[in-house]
């Protein structure tokens, strides 16, 4: 007799659809993750902080990714759940499904005009969204298309256009509607203020769905499966690491650093300078989150790579561990721009205190103070936010590898970091989402896998010395600002 695993145990497809590749998972909740697949994704980088990708390259690695990880795990499955870029845009036609713009990826900074002539209703829009006033998020970038691009079809972000290739469908989950700055927060609904402000009243947006629930279905990974789970990635990795309770939250070092912290079911205005967003919406009802950004991590690693200082990631520790501190260099790696809580994305990085002396370990431990420095801020601004500090932070991402910079990150936040034991943890939410979508009485707390921690650092150095060299760090950014006026 054939044992048939009931719904909630069959394996699951998750695909992570991010900035330089996309990461797919075959999950089964008995045995974990049975199969994987990756492709390459080539974002190009463009004078005048222009970042631009091919839709049809990254729909490519969403199919490609999917199939190895299919093959990968040679049984079938009985979903896929699918996590996006978020803040991605692009204008393409509904009819035949074909893009008609270039993919203006999340660290595109052209829409700056676009928010400049916005600036006297940014507080308005704060208010309604949650979201301040930066191109870093969609509808800046919508407009921008809509002034400069294309009148035709409709603009969406990527996520949008993805599931419309592979379903037909015309939908958007509520987290990543909330990163447009066109969701009204509380509503959870498109907001027609912000839409008259962007000039975007008159365009056919998607509709807003819940992270879990039957989309339609798709051929393009082979068989005939259902689409059941939809979530931005920051989010999606916010709930693989069952950061679900208010006060707690989790960072994820990849190209950029993002910081979320709970707020259990109700929107928080922050006034420290951080995002208030949709955390995620299951069954008609919403969580909330802060969100901080750090717009290089990854990326200011792989700068200093193309510059031959190290080799890649895997270098950070053995460089940087051949001396003893930063050696007085401090590095602002704004190389993208400052995000939160400045908001200065008109900012160029700095490197100061060199001297003939100043090794490539001294610039490997400034790098990394540099990115820690600023993902402390953005913790010390969750704490003013919500009237209490962290008691711990969840890390996740490729450069958590690195002890050197975990080491730096819990001396500079004075708190414990959690490194995760779970590799690929944004695919590992959207496996979660796709399971609760295919079995709607499956409870979200067991659809996520056991977190546990594959190492914790705590802090080395005292708290005065922590002060003193966020403060150093502080004070770069301070003169640097005082040298861009905005």
């Amino acid at each position: 007799m054939t044992y048939e695993r009931s719904p909630e145990r069959r394996p699951v497809l998750a695909v992570d659809q991010g900035t330089s590749g996309t990461k797919a998972l075959v999950v089964c909740p008995e045995r974990g993750v049975i199969g994987s697949g990756a492709a390459e994704v080539r974002p190009r980088f463009l004078p005048g902080g222009l970042v631009e990708a091919d839709p049809a390259d990254l729909l490519a690695s969403v199919v490609d990714a999917g199939r190895r990880a299919l093959a990968d795990a040679g049984e079938p499955v009985a979903a896929v759940g699918l996590a996006n870029q978020g803040e991605t845009v692009l204008a393409w036609d509904p009819a035949t499904g074909e893009p008609l713009t270039d993919a203006l990826v999340w660290q595109d900074r052209r829409a700056e005009s676009v928010c400049a002539g916005l600036a006297p209703h940014g507080e308005e829009l704060r208010r309604i969204t949650g979201l301040p006033l930066d191109p870093y998020f969609a509808a800046p970038k919508m407009a921008w298309i809509r002034r400069h691009l294309t009148r035709r079809g409709v603009v969406t972000t990527s996520d949008v256009w993805l599931v419309h290739r592979l379903t037909g469908a015309f939908v958007t989950d509520a987290a990543t509607a909330g990163r447009t700055q066109l969701l009204d927060l509380d509503d959870v609904t498109w907001s027609p203020r912000a839409l008259e402000l962007y000039g975007l009243a008159d365009e056919r947006l998607p509709r807003v769905v819940d992270a879990a629930g039957p989309v339609g279905t798709t051929t393009a990974f082979g068989p005939e499966l259902p689409l059941t789970g939809l979530l931005v990635d920051q989010q999606a990795a916010l709930l693989a690491q069952d950061v679900t309770a208010p006060g707690s939250a989790k960072c994820t070092y990849g190209t950029g650093a993002f910081l979320l912290a709970q707020t259990g079911g109700r929107p928080v205005r922050s006034e420290s300078g951080l995002v208030g967003c949709v955390a995620w919406r299951f069954a008609g009802e919403t969580s909330y989150c802060l969100d901080g950004q750090v717009y290089t991590a990854a990326s200011a690693v792989r700068w200093l790579a193309d510059l031959g200082v190290i080799g890649g990631a895997a270098d950070l520790d053995p460089v940087g561990s051949a001396v003893p501190d930063t050696g007085g260099v401090t590095f602002v790696p704004a190389l993208a721009g400052l995000a939160a809580p400045w908001w200065r994305g008109d900012l160029r990085g700095s490197l100061t205190g060199l001297g003939l002396d100043t090794t490539p370990g001294h610039l490997v431990r400034a790098l990394c103070e540099g990115i820690a420095a600023q993902v402390a801020s953005l913790a010390d601004a969750v704490a003013s936010d919500l009237g209490e500090p962290l008691t711990s932070l969840r890390v996740d991402g490729g450069l958590t590898r690195s002890a050197l910079l975990m080491q730096t990150q819990a001396d500079l936040l004075q708190r414990p970091v959690e490194v995760s034991a779970l590799p690929d943890v944004t695919a590992l939410g959207a496996a979660a989402v796709a399971r609760v979508g295919l079995h709607p009485a499956l409870p979200v707390s067991e659809a996520v896998p056991a977190w546990r921690p594959s190492a914790v650092y705590e802090p080395r150095v005292g708290a005065a010395e922590a002060a003193e060299r966020l403060g150093g760090f502080r004070a770069a950014v301070a003169a640097l600002m005082e040298r861009t006026p905005a």
